[in-house]
């Protein structure tokens, strides 16, 4: 008979509860969960398809180990003595630097790729780590630690209660949304209407979510810090601005009008191609609204001046005095995240504390440019990456220049792959070990949860049993851990998950501001419930959260706005939600709601489908943890960057330039390979206006030619309105046409990798995010 378990969406940042329907081990069918806390049955077609994904044929089901130049299928343990014998040994003769760590997009969708990385990296003493932020979502988090002193606090907008929502290059009715997690997006943007709110678009095609906008402008693409910079403008020279209690808390604020008096809108209108009227209507518009919110996404990241366009956001949500503030942009405060302490300075955020060994671009946030990773490969020297661990990443599609990086790393002396798939990058390992599918894994969102739009917490546990000759994906990356560290053999992976549990325990009652203080840890690790070790991780961190039961010392501190702050989540000294493209789940005050008091992992078992924790609530000055404790409006980097947009005033535009574009049935490069998710839209054409279409002598359903700096790359063409003139659009994940790669259904029908038009000379100089949109190209009929 039939059975139906539940299960959170681990397929987009939405993180959709859904209802699976179970024959034997199969998953049969997904369907929304109707009562899921957050989601209330909400599913797009990624979820739907959950069975086709899970049971792919092409999933990899035992690890593949290269003898001879091929990889052959093997044993966990000969997979795993592999790594132990040929990483340490590595370290050991070239030094730490010698391994690399590359971190795909994956990784913050699953348990296990948010609590081991840190382990990881510490066990190698690595700086070569690369993530998939430093192609997406790196400039919020450097403005974030510019601003907030905390890379991590990134304010999201209160969807449900604004009454003007401003979205610059985000299309979340197709993506579902980004550093924004909200199921149904497209049924709450329609709420915002419907109750009389207003929705601009700015974006230079007329997407789906532009479609249901009040008011859609398609600006010049790369132009959005110029826009955001003369929207602040006028703001502060009409008198509009209105931060209300933000302006005892934020300094620079006097000096924001001189920084920003070049950019005015009749300045920038030009090189924005709007009109100086549009732009100051908007700004009054802004202004005038009782509440509302400024949020950019990839298209106002992956630019020349990303990181200037994501300060600005957030400069005009404090101008406005939307910052903190219901209806406006406000802090998610996570379940698994640290519970509240004093506020007060912090350390602050610091970039380029290191530098890469070859071009000299700066770490952000521990983080090197992923545009960086082939030539740290193939240039000779000490510190020359020779082995590379690579985790849920494919950059040879995502980063650019993918035949450089591809022939970069054919050389290496050993890769290891953690991937379900033989893929593009994954390829090229010496291991490759393969985690099992969703329906045999737990799940609990530790990163999502720091964006959420609504406080909650929900853990699935796995809803088939685990495959026989299947290790859990958490077991995976403990034993990887063990092997780097020249440890495998001699103790179990279960150990890793106790030394991290039993550190935090320490750490915690040693310190006197917490009410643990004193306390014996072990017998505390002893209260712990869970079947495993990464259940007893989270009922640690659900228990030491501001929600938590603090193992009975008393019940989490309660906090309104203005109240504390958590320690230095680098507590992460072992709760591992501090990596890559994740992200430290939140900090400070305690917020009420159903079920919130004494919050356990045994409490979250009883609410299958979770537990809602109420709206987000103001929590300034708590998040902030800037040397001066307060909002650090004109920090140095910023103003040091500002002349350089200032000269984009007088550049001469490229007369074509391309964007990319998401699809709503895909998510990078992860599902082309599931027949139920390709067709219809999801196609890799070159969108090209008629206008354009014309003039160049292209065809519907004709090829092109399209060259820029990394190459060219010939495309079928699909001449369409729905991209403004002056811009061409090719979507991202796609050119899987590599040798050696297992995709049946996606090397069917390959594509073109877009980011192959890259040679990594493009990046945002503060975020060492590459410019993956609004570059020139150049466009050629073919027969």
């Amino acid at each position: 008979m039939p059975r139906t378990a539940l299960r959170i969406c681990p397929l987009c940042e939405a993180t959709c509860g859904l209802t699976l329907t179970i024959e034997g081990t199969a998953v049969t069918g997904a369907r929304g969960d109707r009562d899921d806390v957050f989601s209330r049955g909400f599913i797009c077609p990624k979820g739907a398809a959950f069975g086709a994904l899970d049971a792919d044929p092409d999933r990899l089901r035992t690890p593949l180990v290269r003898r001879d130049g091929r990889l052959r299928e093997a044993t966990w343990e000969e997979a795993f003595e592999a790594i132990a014998t040929a990483v340490p040994a590595l370290v050991r003769e070239y030094g730490a630097q010698s391994v690399g760590v590359v971190l795909g997009n994956p990784n913050v969708h699953t348990m296990a790729g948010n609590l081991y990385p840190p382990l990881l990296l510490k066990a190698l003493g690595t700086r070569n780590f690369f993530t998939a932020s430093t192609l997406d979502q790196m400039p919020k988090h450097v403005s974030s630690g510019l601003l907030f002193g905390d890379p991590f606090a990134i304010p999201v907008p209160d969807l449900d209660r604004t009454d003007f929502l401003l979205l610059l290059g985000a299309n979340p009715v197709e993506s579902n949304g980004s550093l924004c997690t909200a199921p149904d997006f497209p049924g709450r943007l329609k709420a915002l209407r419907a109750r009389g709110g207003t929705l601009v678009v700015v974006d230079p095609r007329r997407t789906r979510t532009a479609k249901l906008a009040d008011l859609h402008l398609a600006p010049r693409p790369g132009s959005d810090a110029l826009l955001l910079a003369a929207l602040a403008h006028t703001l502060l020279a009409e008198g509009l601005a209105a931060p209300g209690a933000l302006e005892e808390r934020t300094e620079g604020l006097g000096e924001l009008a001189d920084a920003l008096a070049r950019f005015t809108p009749e300045a920038v209108a030009p090189a924005c191609d709007l009109t100086a009227a549009e732009i100051r209507d908007l700004a009054r518009a802004l202004a005038a609204a009782p509440t509302a919110a400024v949020y950019g996404r990839i298209g106002s990241c992956t630019v020349e001046y990303g990181t200037l366009a994501s300060w600005l956001v957030d400069v005009l949500n404090i101008l406005t005095g939307n910052l903190d503030r219901p209806g406006g942009v406000l802090f998610p405060l996570p379940a698994a995240g640290p519970r509240p302490r004093p506020a007060g300075p912090g350390k602050g955020f610091t970039l380029g504390r290191w530098l890469s060994r070859v071009s000299g671009h700066p770490e952000a946030k521990s983080e090197l440019p992923i545009a960086a990773l082939a030539e740290e490969i193939e240039t000779a020297g000490e510190g020359r990456i020779r082995a590379l661990v690579a985790i849920a990443a494919n950059p040879v599609l995502s980063a650019p220049d993918g035949r450089r990086l591809d022939a970069a790393l054919a050389g290496l002396d050993f890769m290891v792959s953690i991937d379900p798939y033989l893929n593009e990058t994954s390829r090229h390992a010496h291991v490759v070990l393969p985690p099992p599918p969703p329906s045999q894994s737990a799940h609990h969102d530790f990163a999502f949860n720091g964006f959420a739009i609504r406080n909650q917490v929900r853990y699935s546990r796995p809803a088939v049993p685990l495959e026989e000759g299947r290790l859990d994906e958490c077991e995976i990356h403990a034993r990887l851990v063990l092997a780097v560290s020249g440890t495998y053999g001699t103790a179990d992976p279960s150990a890793i998950d106790e030394m991290v549990i039993h550190g935090v325990l320490a750490k915690e009652t040693a310190d006197p501001r917490s009410p643990l203080h004193g306390q014996d840890p072990a017998r505390l690790a002893g209260l712990l419930t869970g079947e495993n070790g990464p259940e007893r991780r989270l009922d640690l961190m659900l228990r030491l959260g501001p929600y938590g039961d603090l193992f009975g010392a008393g019940s989490a501190p309660q906090a309104g706005p203005g109240g504390g702050e958590a320690a230095d989540a680098g507590a992460g000294a072992g709760t591992g939600t501090r990596t890559g493209t994740g992200t430290r789940t939140g900090t400070g005050e305690c917020a009420g709601g159903s079920g919130s008091e004494g919050l356990s992992l045994e409490r979250l078992l009883a609410h299958p489908h979770g537990i809602d924790l109420g709206p987000l609530r103001p929590r300034l000055p708590g998040v902030l943890r800037t040397r001066s404790g307060g909002i650090e409006l004109l920090p140095d980097p910023i103003t040091a960057e500002l002349p350089r947009l200032r000269a984009a005033l007088a550049d001469r535009p490229a007369a074509l330039v391309l964007v990319g574009r998401r699809h709503l049935r895909s998510n990078n490069s992860w599902l082309h390979n599931v027949p139920a998710l390709t067709g219809g839209s999801n196609r890799c054409t070159l969108q090209v206006n008629p206008e354009d279409a014309g003039r160049l002598g292209l065809t519907e359903g004709g090829l092109a030619r399209i060259t820029a700096d990394g190459g060219s790359l010939e495309v079928p063409v699909e001449v369409t309105d729905t991209v403004r003139t002056g811009v061409v659009s090719l979507p991202h994940g796609w050119g899987h046409d590599r040798d050696g790669a297992r995709l049946s259904v996606a090397s069917a029908v390959p594509g073109a990798n877009v980011n192959q038009l890259l040679d990594g000379s493009r990046l945002d100089p503060l975020s060492g995010t590459a410019v993956l949109n609004g570059f020139p190209v150049e466009l050629t009929p073919l027969p």
